[in-house]
């Protein structure tokens, strides 16, 4: 279960604190609810008949600084927020075009370059205060890093993952101000009749734009297309290729110590999106 007993007791009140916005917000249900790991969206309607969707979550490090980063975005290359309960998480969202979603456009090289100017757009933003930051994440993932490599049992594996980690140690220090999304897959990217593509459901952080590769590199996985991904997005975005590789490699010691952590291997595409970024300049 997600989130342990957090996750169960919210799953639990679900029915009445769906109950209790729909009363308090005027909103009517319009449409088969959506669910991802830790959230339920509903499509409704709003007492002008404006649609709208109606998103409850269970609050964590990462969803707290979400109605955050949205209001700084204000709809500007995002899903815009209509109103927010900061006791509960829930918030009112604008409606996209759920059947229209970036992951299913045909052509990879576009989806990736969609979220790249996406990307270019949003990280202009200077993070607001008060939101998780990446240099205390990177520098809690350099603290954690020598108990993971003694459990990676594969000596390769591990080189890789202890070379992640020295790249993140080079660019510690400067670890940027600007509004990351972090979780920009071609998922989370909707059409919408104001706008050809929209970004949702941010897991924001204030950091370098560089932590933001990893998503789309790895959408769709093909590694001889890796290096392609890398360059054009590095390109979109205007970045140093030494730092954002170090940063991308950030978000491979990241998911490992993740991965290492609940007991599960190392995955064997992702050591190989480090394994195609060696030596890139």
């Amino acid at each position: 279960m997600y989130n342990g007993e957090a996750g169960s007791a919210f799953i639990a009140g679900l029915p009445a604190l769906t109950a209790d916005f729909l009363d308090r917000w005027d909103l009517k249900t319009d449409g088969r609810p959506m669910h991802g790991v830790s959230a339920l969206v509903l499509p409704v309607v709003r007492p002008d008949d404006t649609p709208a969707v109606l998103k409850l979550q269970l609050l964590d490090e990462e969803s707290v600084g979400e109605p955050v980063a949205l209001r700084a975005w204000d709809g500007d290359g995002s899903v815009r927020l209509l109103d927010h309960d900061e006791a509960t998480g829930t918030m009112l969202l604008e409606r996209l075009d759920s059947s229209r979603m970036l992951a299913h456009h045909p052509d990879v090289h576009e989806s990736v370059l969609v979220i790249a100017r996406l990307l270019a757009h949003l990280t202009s933003f200077p993070a607001p205060a008060g939101l998780r930051r990446l240099g205390d994440i990177a520098q809690a993932m350099l603290e954690q890093t020598p108990w993971a490599l003694e459990r990676i049992p594969d000596p390769e594996a591990r080189r890789v993952v202890a070379d992640c980690a020295a790249a993140v140690r080079e660019v510690v220090d400067e670890p940027g101000d600007r509004l990351l999304h972090w979780d920009l897959h071609d998922e989370n990217v909707l059409a919408s009749g104001r706008a050809p593509w929209l970004a949702i459901d941010p897991k924001p952080l204030a950091g370098d734009p560089g932590f933001e590769l990893w998503p789309a590199i790895a959408n769709r996985f093909d590694a001889d297309d890796i290096r392609w991904r890398f360059d054009a997005m590095t390109d979109a975005l205007g970045l140093d290729r030494a730092r954002a590789r170090a940063w991308t490699y950030g978000r491979l010691l990241q998911n490992s110590l993740w991965d290492i952590e609940d007991g599960r291997p190392l995955e064997e595409d992702q050591l190989e999106i480090a394994r195609r970024l060696r030596g890139r300049s």
